[in-house]
């Protein structure tokens, strides 16, 4: 296990010793990636079977810290029933039910090797939820900051774990400007979507992970839900790590295929007009509360990661995605998340426009458990509970169905 070489800013590449916190480049205010020496890294440590069964199976490529875990990765690579190249990536399965464990355990992680006492962060929902569960197993304080319309689940967890949860009337990005304006006087460390560097590195292991179950080769797309693109950004910094060490095939890098929902598209519009970066999204509605994202903070690093592998951005309105995540239960037996919904539902755009072809091998990831949203795909669904009935009243019928 090499230690961290350097902190490299993804945009201006100025580098940063890593012997304190930080959070964004002093320089220029880009995200930072975590560097190593990797030909410190025998080529023949690549895990094989046995070992970890969670993402702490790539320590080698991971900061050298005492891991606050609660068992997150490894998580299936499950066969499509209907379509026999494509493979769903089942992100539900980590504590908290969502992808967002894999990021909130490395930075928690990093946090308590610190010694810092109290982390903040705006939240669409997840991001939430895995934050207070991972403080609460490090005893560190959470202050959370989440729109007043997140799924129930997310809010009920915060609160259960014993986080400090404030709900806002606006939108994750009214939740982080909250964050930004108190942290310096509430003496928080913010842990922000790609505003500290170590979330990309727990990120990552999904690239290692769905390379190494596809037997260290690469599919030809990956499709990714997109709202903060933490794990896009992160998958693609594994890739460069994984080739570097020698642990993949050769061959040509996936597609990226960024995935949004048409009521908040700000980088399926840059990436449509032909922009280097996103205007915020007014008004962002959307049932897939992941993806009410209206200004990602490294915009600029998913627009280059998905022009750099020929991959594409697609946004889709809430319907198209509900009609999706309806027919992965019936005939898939899945619920997904409404973001993970949006994946499959993408998926088939790409079939139908010829963009990719039944033939290619592609990998989808639903970020979250579908149980999570009860309340939002309910509404809409248009599903209610149905209404009380009052029973009838047990009446003796000479013994035959009842004691006489």
């Amino acid at each position: 296990m090499p230690p961290i070489s350097s902190l490299e800013c993804s945009r201006c590449r100025h580098y940063l010793s890593n012997d304190q916190p930080r959070t964004v480049c002093p320089a220029c205010a880009g995200s930072l990636y975590v560097r190593y020496d990797l030909t410190k890294i025998d080529p023949a440590s690549r895990p094989g079977s046995g070992g970890r069964q969670n993402m702490w199976r790539y320590a080698m490529v991971l900061p050298e810290v005492e891991p606050v875990t609660l068992g997150e990765g490894w998580t299936p690579m499950l066969r499509s029933r209907r379509h026999p190249n494509l493979y769903l990536k089942e992100e539900a399965t980590n504590p908290t039910g969502s992808f967002k464990a894999r990021g909130m355990s490395m930075a928690v992680s990093m946090a308590r090797h610190y010694g810092l006492k109290k982390l903040a962060a705006p939240s669409a929902g997840n991001a939430a939820s895995a934050l207070a569960a991972y403080a609460a197993a490090a005893g560190i304080q959470a202050h959370i900051f989440m729109p007043c319309d997140v799924p129930m689940a997310n809010y009920l967890e915060g609160v259960a774990y014993g986080a400090n949860v404030t709900l806002v009337d606006g939108l994750i990005s009214d939740c982080a400007r909250m964050v930004a304006e108190r942290k310096d006087d509430e003496g928080w460390f913010d842990v922000s979507t790609l505003k500290e560097p170590f979330r990309v590195e727990g990120k990552k292991t999904m690239g290692y992970e769905l390379v190494e179950q596809l037997g260290w080769e690469y599919p030809d797309a990956v499709f990714y839900p997109t709202g903060g693109g933490v794990g896009l950004i992160g998958m693609w910094k594994a890739f460069q790590e994984v080739e570097a060490l020698g642990w993949v095939r050769p061959g040509k890098r996936p597609k990226m295929i960024a995935v949004q929902a048409s009521g908040c598209a700000p980088v399926a519009r840059a990436y449509k007009a032909g922009e280097a970066v996103s205007k915020f999204f007014e008004d962002a509605e959307t049932f897939a509360a992941g993806l009410r994202v209206p200004k990602p903070y490294g915009d600029y690093l998913i627009l280059d990661i998905v022009r750099e592998s020929d991959g594409t951005v697609i946004d889709l309105d809430d319907n198209t995605i509900l009609q999706s995540l309806l027919d992965w239960a019936r005939n898939e037996g899945l619920l997904l998340s409404p973001e993970g919904a949006a994946a499959t539902a993408a998926y088939d755009h790409l079939l139908a426009t010829g963009f990719l072809s039944p033939s290619d091998r592609v990998v989808i990831f639903n970020t979250g458990a579908g149980l999570k949203y009860i309340d939002m795909i309910a509404d809409a669904m248009g599903l209610r509970r149905p209404g009380k009935k009052k029973l009838p009243k047990r009446s003796p019928v000479a013994g035959i169905i009842t004691p006489v």
